[in-house]
């Protein structure tokens, strides 16, 4: 579910952000905030399940 959000993100206009001074140009890039998150549940998600290293 993470990555897919992660994907939801590229047709947005970003807001709010460093991003936000893009404007349109923005579009069709992932959002840095998402792209992290995903790989942090992940890391959680692998300690968790005993997939860590």
């Amino acid at each position: 579910a993470a990555a897919e959000g992660r994907e939801a993100t590229k047709p947005m206009v970003a807001t709010k952000g460093r991003a936000s001074y893009l404007g349109e140009r923005s579009v069709g890039h992932i959002d840095p905030g998402a792209a992290s998150t995903v790989l942090l549940l992940t890391a959680l998600d692998d300690v968790v399940s005993g997939r860590a290293s």
